[in-house]
């Protein structure tokens, strides 16, 4: 990699960049302003436009006060949805961490429902208690994002602007962003000190619960930074999404919790769809769930499963979200069950980091959806995501403080990445991700999609947003086909029709990504050793 010419219209310096405004960013860039730091947050549309606020079901959490849960039975659920790949002090660390991350969120503002004088708590799947905590009834993200952005009125906040590229000085280390604004007029950041939270890649689907800004940016600037991805091939499909017919991009979601107040799932003749499944039944984990309904439709010819909710009293006041989205669609489920299908919903895998948001790359940090901390493994247990984002938002703020007081050399040469990346047109994208890499894949259907986004990918600069983001799906699409080609098992999200069982003696790994001199996402030779 060869520096050259920064362009740029202006030009700033601070301690610290965040990228994104959900919970992890916001938590960090507070964190960081009250530990002295000039910190500036940069968002591609507008601070509430992210993830955070679609979250419906809440903060998974045990605080003490509901008999006989415990941490430790919180760790337990979440490495069992992790299907082996989870790093095991990683979800100590984060878990154990929630009960002052969720104090310290409501000392922000954050009102979460209550019955008296204890928060009200609600079950999803996987979880062996009720211990998920939540707002506005289905709105905790809502509440969550405003808390947030109400205490964070004072920070320095750039909206309309797009991460290009990490900038970095002769040694390797981070010394900026470069960022575009909705115009393509280029500007660039100097701080020894870049924080991505800019959430994940759901829009690498056809169908997505995420909204329009999770097109993988982060995941792809880390990358071109030198740093090491993973586990993303794990996808979580969320199970119930609401279905009005095929439909493109963000889908109105069906929180889990409406089975955890006692809702179940049926196919088209009414008969329950998870008994005999798992245990758990309706309350099995996600990708259990996911595929079940997957695999009954395909079975039936059906074009969605039914949530029965029609038994829950007062599902208007409890679930007022996912009651107004049924009601537009024409559908009262006080008195029907609601059609529902799964959608892409969450990257399990991101940038690799420790459990304090640092990467391989000195200077730059990663924290929330874009990141793989271990917390999630193959599988994300239900509602651990904003809890993640809380803890892990203010132990990457601990870590920056810390690596800003050890002294280093400065440099003044930048160094950026060659600006010609590999561009497809994103609905070739989504529709080959869609067709071929979604819930059940084998090796046919994952080179059929490889061979058709190769075949659409040019080189090309971005200069707007629509071409950062662009870029970002080629470079995920290429990274997730190669790590779901590679993986020859069925574990967590990630279902291989042709190699149905999990493989515990060869595979119980991550795989690590990172890019090779042409700019390629490959793994790590010294995984492939052990899976060929």
């Amino acid at each position: 990699m060869t520096g050259h010419a920064i362009d740029r219209l202006w030009e700033a310096s601070v301690d610290l960049v965040v990228v994104g405004t959900g919970v992890a960013g916001l938590t960090a860039a507070l964190d960081a302003a009250e530990a002295g730091l000039r910190v500036v947050v940069v968002t591609k549309d507008a601070a509430d436009e992210g993830s955070t606020r679609w979250a419906q079901g809440g903060v998974a959490v045990v605080l003490g006060d509901i008999p006989g849960d415990t941490v430790e039975a919180h760790i337990a659920d979440t490495l069992a949805a992790g299907g082996g790949l989870n790093d095991e002090a990683a979800v100590a660390a984060v878990l154990r961490g929630g009960p002052a991350a969720v104090r310290r969120l409501r000392e922000r503002g954050a009102s979460f429902d209550a019955r008296g004088s204890r928060l009200d708590r609600t079950r999803e799947g996987g979880h062996s208690a009720f211990r998920v905590v939540h707002a506005g009834g289905d709105a905790t993200g809502a509440e969550v994002e405003r808390a947030l952005l109400a205490a964070a009125s004072g920070l320095a906040l750039l909206t309309g602007h797009v991460a290009l590229d990490a900038v970095r000085d002769a040694s390797g280390r981070v010394a900026g962003l470069s960022v575009l604004d909705d115009a393509g007029r280029p500007g660039l950041l100097r701080a020894p000190a870049v924080l991505l939270a800019s959430g994940g890649y759901g829009q690498l689907y056809a169908s997505t619960t995420n909204p329009g800004t999770s097109t993988g940016d982060g995941v792809a600037l880390a990358l071109r930074a030198g740093a090491t991805a993973a586990d993303l091939e794990f996808v979580q499909f969320h199970p119930t999404v609401l279905y009005t017919g095929p439909a493109v991009g963000r889908r109105p979601l069906v929180t889990e919790a409406v089975r955890g107040e006692g809702a179940v799932l049926r196919d088209r003749t009414g008969i329950r769809l998870m008994t005999g499944v798992h245990p758990l039944a309706d309350l099995a984990p996600r990708d259990v769930v996911a595929a079940a309904i997957t695999r009954r439709m395909a079975e039936t010819g059906a074009d969605c499963m039914y949530l029965d909710a029609t038994g829950l009293r007062g599902f208007a006041e409890r679930f007022p979200t996912v009651f107004a989205s049924c009601r537009e669609a024409g559908i009262d489920p006080r008195r029907e069950p609601i059609p529902v299908t799964p959608a892409a919903h969450y990257a399990c895998g991101g940038v690799v980091t420790d459990v304090d948001g640092r990467t391989s790359v000195p200077g730059l940090y990663a924290a929330g959806e874009v990141a793989r901390t271990g917390l999630h493994g193959a599988n994300r247990l239900a509602s651990n995501s904003l809890l993640e984002g809380l803890v892990i938002g203010e132990r990457v703020v601990r870590a920056v403080v810390a690596d800003l007081a050890t002294p280093r050399s400065a440099s003044s040469e930048l160094v950026l990445a060659a600006p010609a990346v590999g561009v497809a047109d994103r609905g070739v994208v989504q529709r080959a991700m869609s067709a071929f890499a979604g819930i059940g894949r084998d090796a046919a259907g994952l080179a059929a999609a490889s061979d058709v986004v190769e075949a659409a990918t040019q080189p090309a600069t971005p200069i707007d947003r629509a071409g950062v983001e662009d870029a970002a799906l080629t470079l995920l699409a290429q990274a997730v086909l190669a790590a779901a080609g590679t993986r020859r098992e069925t574990r967590g999200c990630h279902v291989r029709t042709d190699f149905p069982e999990r493989d515990d003696v060869w595979q119980r790994s991550s795989l690590p990504i990172s890019l090779d001199a042409t700019g390629r996402p490959v793994i790590g030779t010294d995984v492939l050793a052990g899976v060929a």
